[in-house]
This record gives C-alpha cells, sequence and structure tokens, in this order.
C-alpha cells in the first residue's frame, strides 16, 4: 500500500465530513432562528444538535483536514523533494487561501452557536440561509485548484 495515497485518501473523507456539518449547520441555525425563541424547550433542542454537530463531527473533521493536510504538504516539500516554493505555486496560494476561507467561516459558525447558547439571535433566518452555500462555493475553488494545478512550473 502507497502511504501517499493512504494520506490523500484520509484527507478527503476529513475534508467531506467537515464540509457535511458546514453545510448543515447554518441551515439549523436558521430554523433555529425561526422557530425557537430562546428559553423555550424547542431552543434547547436546537442548542444541544448545534453543539453535538460541532463537538462531534465539524472540529474533529476539521482538526483532521488540517492534520493530514499538513502531512501531505511534508511529503511533497521533504519525501518528494519538491521544496518550500512548492507553497508559492499559483494553485497552492489558492488552495491555501480557500482553506484558510473556510476556516474562518468554521470559526463564526462557531461563535454563532455560543451566541445561541446565551440567548443571542446573532443573525436573521434569512443570511444563514444566504451563507449556507459557502462551505462548498470554498470548496469548489480548492478542489479545482489541486485537480488543475493552474501555473505550475
Amino acid at each position: 500500500m502507497n502511504g501517499y495515497d493512504l494520506l490523500r485518501g484520509l484527507h478527503i473523507l476529513a475534508v467531506i465530513a467537515w464540509m457535511a456539518g458546514m453545510l448543515y449547520l447554518p441551515r439549523l441555525y436558521a430554523y433555529h432562528t425561526e422557530t425557537a425563541p430562546p428559553g423555550t424547550e424547542f431552543d434547547a433542542h436546537f442548542q444541544v444538535w448545534e453543539h453535538k454537530l460541532l463537538r462531534i463531527i465539524i472540529n474533529p473533521a476539521m482538526t483532521l483536514t488540517w492534520v493530514l493536510g499538513l502531512g501531505l504538504l511534508y511529503f511533497h516539500i521533504v519525501v518528494a523533494e519538491r521544496g518550500w516554493g512548492f507553497l508559492a505555486q499559483p494553485w497552492m496560494l489558492v488552495k491555501l487561501a480557500a482553506v484558510i476561507a473556510l476556516s474562518g467561516w468554521h470559526g463564526v459558525l462557531s461563535k454563532a452557536r455560543r451566541q445561541f447558547a446565551a440567548g443571542e439571535r446573532p443573525k436573521s433566518a434569512k443570511f444563514w440561509r444566504a451563507t449556507n452555500e459557502i462551505p462548498f462555493l470554498l470548496a469548489i475553488v480548492a478542489v479545482l485548484a489541486v485537480t488543475l494545478e493552474f501555473g505550475s512550473r
């Protein structure tokens, strides 16, 4: 078995899990905002669902995505001897920017969960629906950057 292929496959699986959670959580926030006034029993249920989604799926998947992604970088830079210049290639810069943006959006979603838990409604249901596809759009950018390797030397 090729260790690189295993690492790459596990990275892809972690990204899929991360994206699934990141696509679902804003939808939960939209429903939470519309249907569960603060302090109600339904509000408490949403808080449990949102907390579990973040702590059991999204956070571990993001951590694995980063760890495995850094492992892939190590492989390319050290094992495959492509050197640090590999990180300056246009496609890699675009991919890294997309991953950093996804991580930032993850932070926005985490902060919103804490605000919901405090009885606040940080944004409207319309906002959560409008931003629901942000992770998928960023994933498209990252995947196409890696698969097309535009601007590589």
